[in-house]
């Protein structure tokens, strides 16, 4: 196994939910190639394939649980039969369009769906974490840029997000006298399922192609090109690792300088 220096995770135990794709697979896959052994969360039954194909690729222990973050009597039971955390990923999320002009049910559905997977499923994971975790621990939520920023559109999500980023802050304070440090990782642009079909509404929604807006958002940044969920998952790594000791209660933007600040 390859290692990069300071990034060996061997005998730790990492759980990351949301891991069935996109940024959290990626961040699960990479723990597993530098010596973790997993535990990985989704709500859906394809987790457990997911599962059984990094435990096949990487040679590690890899259990795969399928849960609603938003329920907390089922968080707190696949919890219970974990018997310790070293590192908790609080990945899954929701991004949906819910533009304040939508009067519908619908939308008013959508805004608090996203709501209560970004925000509550967060604090419920995490609060179930927290007890599995010994002084060394470390917590990393999976933010936004938009988590200091704005868009329009996209009320429910931005608004979870800086409610992510308040959670993390609050979290390492009341966490660093045990020993765990807090952070998040703020994404900025990356090619997930979700953020294609963000991208598509927004071309729908203008009349543009999807490359139309691909190219605004590589001209938005001080490096071109979109990143992919590989490009962002090391973050993660760095954040847990030793390298990162004296770090916490931070957000670290991963955006190609989208957002500098």
């Amino acid at each position: 196994m390859n290692l990069i220096p300071g990034l060996d995770f061997t005998g730790q135990m990492v759980m990351v939910t949301g891991a069935s794709r996109g940024i959290g697979h990626s961040v699960a896959r990479n723990f597993a190639l530098h010596g973790a052994d997993l535990n990985i969360l989704s709500q859906g039954e394809e987790i457990h394939q997911v599962a059984r194909d990094l435990a096949h690729e990487t040679g590690r222990s890899v259990t795969g649980w399928t849960c609603d973050i938003t329920d907390g009597t089922r968080v707190n039971e696949v919890f219970s039969q974990i018997p310790s955390l070293d590192v908790f990923v609080a990945n899954a999320g929701l991004e949906d369009v819910t533009p304040i002009s939508d009067q519908s049910d619908e939308a008013e559905a959508r805004f608090r769906r996203v709501i209560d997977i970004n925000v509550n499923g967060t604090y419920l994971t995490t609060r179930a974490a927290v007890p599995l975790m010994g002084h060394s621990g470390r917590i990393i939520i999976t933010a936004s840029i938009w988590g200091t920023t704005a868009e329009p559109d996209l009320s429910a999500y931005i608004s979870s997000k800086h409610a992510n980023i308040g959670f993390m802050r609050v979290m390492a304070k009341e966490l660093g006298p045990l020993g765990i440090r807090v952070n998040a990782v703020c994404p900025g642009w990356v090619l997930t399922g979700p953020a294609l079909n963000t991208l598509r509404e927004m071309a729908q929604d203008r009349g543009v192609s999807e490359e139309v807006i691909e190219d605004e958002i590589s001209a938005s940044q001080s490096l071109p090109g979109v990143q992919l969920a590989d490009d962002v998952s090391l973050t993660y790594l760095y954040l847990a690792s030793p390298l990162a000791a004296n770090i916490t209660g931070q957000k670290l933007n991963a955006d190609r300088g989208a957002v500098q600040g």
